[in-house]
């Protein structure tokens, strides 16, 4: 079974790796490039920490459990560094241990000793919550590695004009040149996947919501964690550098624009930054405005949709969910079936929720 792919950031990536490993063959088209887009500008942080409802949290640390067997399987570039969370203090801190405790995660509560301890650059705060199972990842790297592993042919710099039907199901996608057959197509374009959808009459509606990254120069090891502080979340990569979205709370921000330029907001935000690593001499070096893919609830779009033989698959937190996504959403694809745990998991997420009666 021959199965197009329209989108190479690391939804489609991950979706690649999972239908070839499940016996298909894979093309993947992308009208620029592997992470070209929100994926490469992506923060990288995998957790369950943050979440919408009791469902979206098993999704989220299903995606964990996934993430782990999947880098058993590959050597991708993820740290399972865990997280070190003190957005909120007193008692919402407290509030918060107790529900992700209530659901069954690991959540401890750490002294201003111990956070110092585990990051003697940073202002210690009185208290802070320690996710231990959390991670980050190379998105840019892991998506390449992704494709790679996944065999599929791959059709870069090349845009999708239309998703081809012939009799009620999808034969196609039509690109420059011509039509590029298939016998499945997926439709895992983050902000353009509405586009390609409407013409079929699905309904998904997006938020905008732009979001900015930067990057430090290179610096010596002096943060082993992500965290989350309340002048916003940050984490270093394995190249020295330190990213940080420019908006505080940027996991729960509901900007539909900025409101200065990338180059003042990553100042801003790196001047934030300073005053919690007093004694590290940070300077940015860039920034990156990208568009995340947010459907119109929060929550993610994955399913068969339209015409026979098309899904879709987009979301916000990509990164944490892609692994345990591509997993069940290759098993439809190929009509293999479920599992009663793996429909639980996917079934308040289908496209469906957005079309007219």
């Amino acid at each position: 079974m021959h199965v197009v792919i329209i989108g190479a950031g690391i939804i489609g990536a991950s979706l690649a790796y999972s239908v070839a490993q499940a016996g298909g063959r894979v093309t993947v088209v992308d009208a620029s490039g592997p992470a070209a887009a929100a994926s490469g500008r992506s923060f990288g942080w995998i957790n369950a920490s943050f979440f919408h409802d009791t469902d979206h949290f098993r999704l989220r640390a299903a995606g964990i459990d996934a993430y782990r067997k999947l880098c058993s399987d590959l050597a991708l570039p993820v740290t399972f560094s865990g997280c070190l969370c003190w957005e909120d203090q007193g008692a919402a801190l407290d509030a918060q241990a107790q529900a992700l405790v209530d659901l069954g995660y690991e959540a401890d509560i750490l002294s201003s000793k111990q956070i110092a301890a585990m990051e003697p650059h940073i202002k210690a705060p009185e208290r802070a919550l320690f996710f231990q199972a959390e991670a980050a990842a190379d998105t840019t790297a892991m998506t390449h590695a992704l494709l790679k592993a996944s065999g599929a042919r791959r059709v870069m710099g090349c845009a999708v004009d239309a998703v081809e039907i012939s009799q009620g199901r999808a034969t196609g996608v039509r690109i420059a040149g011509g039509v590029l057959k298939a016998d499945k197509v997926v439709v895992a374009a983050g902000t353009a996947s509405p586009d390609l959808l409407s013409p079929m009459g699905v309904n998904l509606p997006m938020l905008r919501r732009p979001g900015v990254i930067f990057h430090t120069r290179p610096l010596p090891r002096v943060v082993s964690h992500v965290c989350v502080a309340p002048i916003g979340e940050f984490r270093q990569c394995p190249d020295g550098r330190i990213v940080m979205p420019a908006a505080v709370a940027h996991q729960a921000d509901q900007s539909s624009a900025i409101d200065a330029t990338p180059y003042d907001l990553a100042t801003q935000a790196c001047a934030r930054l300073q005053k919690i690593l007093p004694d590290v001499a940070l300077e940015w070096e860039e920034a990156n405005l990208a568009m995340r893919p947010v459907p119109q609830d929060g929550l993610p779009v994955v399913g068969a949709c339209g015409a026979d033989g098309v899904f879709t698959s987009v979301m916000h937190s990509g990164v944490t969910l892609a692994p345990i996504v591509a997993q069940i959403l290759a098993q439809e694809i190929l009509e293999q079936p479920l599992t009663n745990a793996q429909a639980d998991l996917i079934a308040p997420y289908r496209p469906d929720r957005f079309q007219s009666a």
